[in-house]
């Protein structure tokens, strides 16, 4: 504002005289001046940045120097259009869009904005004809011009087929880029005839396949993308445009509607593959494979920049939970390529518009957008906003905000809303997104208003709920037909050759070919994984996970020295001093010093580490510890040390992340990165393993499942905190009888393991064996400084991750009649029990692994009590929830037939843990001793089953 109204006549230049008069009336009687001039002169003491005061003060000067005096005249009103004129153009820039033409039903009618109205300004229509600087604002080329001319100029600009919104952005050189690259153009696009006739051509595809997909397969779901078709010259000219920026890998997540448009048109799917599937023909290689509309796919094709590999992300019907995937699997690519400004590798996410607009998990994949670690160097947003979700058109059912989009604001990124029904203002909308991405490195929404064709599916009638709506769709001629006699009327193409395009696409399908002309066949793209090594793996795979002693020691010192003049906090310098007695042989090693080593290990040998969550720098409970903070020092001012990044240097990358307060957003984003980076160990950790709930989604549809229905291999290990300590309902239980139940074809790994050791062992074995699997962990809170819960340096240098731990104490097998079997932390307490109690007959062995089932492990640990009539499992959980109704069958196929099976626990509970804690105590303490009960069959606590 302050530029602009520097370049206004009525405040410079000649005018100077004049306001230092009206200045020093002002100084010695702020009365004695106009009200305006007194505010303008009361802002401009205060240093207010909208006033442009910068040009009195110089005059001032200059004047002071020369002593010259000299009266002119101003007028006060004129000054005051002026001001108006500003404010006019102001306005246009902020709320022009509001009467924009976006939407190709007109629905609505065109609201009056007062802010749009010069009168709104003290403007009257006599002052059309008047001339008025127009600022920054370019009319016809000029800084002068007719208020009549600038109207119309801020119309074409913000008021035809794009309302874009950027002045709530606080960044002003984006904000000049943009303002800058939108009037200089008045967004007007100037393509030539031969990309005319490509845009008409991706049109005729995108409607094409659409139809040709009605007529041969009339009534079965596809989720038609016909009333979007722009979204194909779009997709292609983003892809194009990014290739010439440098682009040379693209990741792309959508929902289901208009995904077999894309599938073909974009990645060049044959049709006679798709038409294939519609058939009943599946891919026999996978045990469940899903439908059409949800799988991937990927291709190469040509750029003016060079080959691009493109992708597209497999996904559920859970329509927005493919965002955050899509992210990390292209901050895993950028990663490999060392692509630190995302130049290389780009993200597009495909909306729908009530999706974008309801659906939280839009929000913490925005709240990502910029952050250090899961930043991708900016997303392009293509919202396909068909103006209905399901049955609901009216935005007061399904959005508090004016747009859809609105929720892009909090990141402060340009959102640009085009009519459908132009392509070229959307491809030109396209470019410029492309180029702010490129430049400012940060998402860019462009929202594409169109309309839905046809029901939510094909066999639903939309008119039953929108009859209006969808009597304007039935009028509509679609947007190739629009298009088409636009480019007849223009001369672009003869008459009636519009058809021949659709012809030509038609013929196309019947061959079963398609009309991509840019695809790639028999490219072999740089930087791509070789899966191949980890296919045909079974769990029981072997790894050697053991490590000098020597190298052990060596490491233990890297981890345990700190940088000179670094300060640590006195309770971690302690920790510390242990630390380095651990890593010396002198005590046993803790749960977060084995931890550690695993991690150090793995880097030593060049494997990447990526650790993330809510408090994983520290660990919640305070035991990992892999950042140290100088307490002298800030952390961004260079105040923290992370030894493992100091290992060798030649190291593997070992990166520990505090996440935002995110579980879904987070969880699907290392679900991706895993997904496209096998060689990382990749890990989330839960705050509490009770959180994990709120990321289900991941769970169920991708990490238990994408392998059985996509093919996706992934070995994402979970640390998921769990234990009753008495904490409450949300911070016992991480929920195991979820995942034992999502259990099934060897799919994912679940383990308790409750020595330090284990630990180590299990985190190297996720990455020593080629059998990559998502591994589930039950980590504890109270072990982590259990006294009993430690392990040896040789348990770590020669040891390995055992799935059953037998018995320790040295008890007369032959005189043991009761077997309890355990995971986790109960574990100490039933051993200190037994001790206590001086209990001779009773055994108890823990199961580390509770999936895959280690049926010969766990046959070998009971046969070593030949006289044991009674196995007893004993867990903290109450009975309905925990392992038990999971491995109650595993249990009975390994004991004998004359073994009797008996539960030991707590009863059955709508609630995860009880909130009292002396409730919880007592129900603890009756647990515990009913797992050694002599009274069979009684109380609830022991049930003969």
């Amino acid at each position: 504002m302050m530029n602009e109204l520097q370049q206004t006549s009525t405040i410079f230049g000649g005018n100077m005289p004049y306001i230092e008069e009206q200045y020093e009336n002002y100084l010695a009687d702020p009365a004695s001046v106009e009200p305006k001039w007194r505010a303008y002169f009361d802002a401009m003491r205060a240093g207010a940045q909208d006033v442009a005061h910068q040009p009195v003060i110089d005059a001032f000067a200059a004047m002071a120097k020369s002593r010259k005096a000299a009266t002119a005249s101003i007028d006060a009103t004129l000054m005051d259009k002026q001001l108006g004129v500003m404010k006019l153009i102001h306005a246009y820039r902020f709320v022009g869009g509001r009467i924009a033409d976006i939407d190709p039903l007109k629905r609505q009618e065109v609201p009056f904005i007062k802010e749009l109205d010069h009168k709104h300004y003290g403007l009257a229509d006599s002052d059309l004809e008047t001339e008025f600087s127009t600022g920054l604002l370019p009319v016809n080329g000029q800084s002068r011009a007719k208020l009549k001319d600038i109207i119309a100029t801020l119309k074409a600009t913000y008021c035809r087929s794009v309302a874009v919104e950027y002045m709530y952005m606080a960044n002003e050189d984006e904000r000049e880029w943009l303002r800058s690259r939108i009037e200089s153009t008045c967004l007007k696009p100037n393509y030539s005839a031969e990309q005319k006739r490509h845009i008409l051509e991706r049109l005729t595809a995108a409607e094409g396949l659409e139809r040709y997909l009605h007529t041969k397969y009339m009534g079965q779901k596809r989720f038609s993308g016909e009333g979007g078709d722009t979204i194909i010259p779009v997709l292609d000219h983003m892809l194009q445009h990014a290739g010439a920026a440098g682009v040379q890998e693209t990741v792309i997540g959508m929902a289901h509607r208009g995904r077999l448009g894309v599938l073909v048109n974009t990645f060049g799917k044959l049709p006679k593959d798709l038409f294939a599937e519609f058939e009943g023909k599946y891919d026999t290689t996978l045990s469940a494979g899903d439908v059409k509309y949800h799988k991937g796919f990927s291709s190469d094709i040509t750029t003016p920049g060079g080959p691009m590999h493109i992708t597209l992300a497999f996904n559920p019907s859970h329509l927005e939970i493919v965002n955050p995937v899509v992210t990390g699997s292209v901050r895993a690519r950028q990663n490999r390529r060392g692509d630190k400004n995302g130049r290389e590798v780009l993200g597009i996410l495909l909306h729908g518009d009530a999706a974008v607009a309801g659906q939280g998990v839009v929000q913490e994949t925005l709240a990502l957008s910029q952050t250090r670690h899961y930043g991708t160097g900016g997303t392009m947003h293509l919202v396909i906003n068909n103006q209905i979700g399901f049955t609901t058109s009216d935005p007061r059912d399904y959005r508090s905000t004016l747009y859809c989009t609105d929720i892009a604001k909090m990141a402060e990124v340009p959102i640009f809303h085009v009519n459908a029904d132009d392509p070229e203002a959307c491809l030109l909308v396209t470019e410029i997104a492309m180029d702010y991405r490129t430049i400012f490195h940060k998402d860019v929404f462009i929202d594409l208003v169109c309309f839905r064709r046809l029901g939510h599916n094909e066999q639903d009638e939309p008119m039953v709920t929108q009859p209006l709506m969808y009597k304007k769709i039935h009028q509509h001629p679609g947007t190739r037909k629009l298009y088409a006699d636009k480019l007849e009327a223009e001369g672009v193409i003869k008459a009636g050759e519009g058809d021949q395009y659709v012809t030509a696409f038609r013929d196309a399908m019947d061959k079963g070919t398609h009309t991509n002309k840019t695809i790639l066949a028999n490219y072999v793209a740089p930087y791509q994984q070789d899966w191949a090594k980890f296919v045909g793996r079974v769990w029981t795979d072997t790894a050697d996970t053991t490590v000098p002693l020597k190298t052990l020691k060596d490491l233990a010192k890297k981890l345990t020295t700190m940088p000179d003049g670094f300060t640590l906090h006195p309770r971690v310098e302690k920790m510390i001093g242990d630390r380095k007695a651990m890593g010396e042989g002198k005590q046993p090693l803790d749960w977060g010093m084995a931890e550690n080593l695993a991690y150090a290990t793995l880097v030593n040998e060049g494997t990447g580490v990526r650790l993330s969550g809510e408090d994983c720098g520290r660990g919640t409970f305070s035991h990992r510890h892999a950042v140290f903070h100088d307490q002298n020092r800030e952390k961004w001012d260079s105040g923290s040390y992370i030894p493992l990044q100091h290992v060798n240097p030649k190291q593997g990358e070992f990166t520990v992340i505090d996440s935002i307060l995110s579980e879904e957003a987070v969880l699907g984003f290392e679900y991706g990165y895993s997904t496209s980076e096998p060689n990382q160990l990749v890990i989330w950790e839960a705050q509490f393993g009770d959180f994990a709930n709120g990321a289900q989604v991941v769970i169920d549809q991708f990490i238990s499942s994408g392998e059985v229905k996509w093919g996706r291999v992934c070995g994402l290990t979970l640390l998921l905190p769990h234990g009753y300590e008495g904490q409450g309902p949300e911070h016992s239980s991480a929920r195991p009888e979820r995942f034992l139940q999502l259990c099934a074809e060897h799919n994912m790994q679940v383990v308790v393991p409750s020595t330090p050791a284990q630990c180590y062992h299990m985190l190297r074995r996720q990455m020593h064996r080629d059998w990559r699997r998502p591994l589930i962990v039950m980590t504890p809170k109270s072990l982590l400084r259990h006294k009993e819960a430690v392990s040896t340096l040789e348990e770590l240098a020669e040891g390995s991750f055992q799935t059953v731990i037998g018995e320790t104490d040295k008890i007369v097998a032959k005189n043991v009649k009761r077997v309890v079997v355990c995971s986790g932390k109960v574990y100490y307490e039933l051993l200190a029990h037994r001790r206590e109690q001086d209990i001779k007959d009773v055994a108890i062995i823990r199961l580390e692994q509770q999936y895959p089932f280690p049926h010969d492990d766990f046959k070998a640990q009971l046969k070593k009590f030949p006289n044991a009539h009674e196995i007893v499992w004993c867990q903290e959980e109450p009975q309905n929830q925990g392992a038990w109704y999971r491995l109650m069958a595993y249990f009975r196929a390994d004991i004998k037939p004359e073994q009797v099976l008996l539960y030991a626990g707590r009863a059955v509970s709508a609630s995860p843990a009880v909130g009292y804690l002396s409730k919880h105590n007592a129900q603890q303490k009756e647990l515990v001793e009913s797992a050694f009960s002599s009274k069979l069959g009684t109380g609830q606590m022991l049930t003969n089953l």
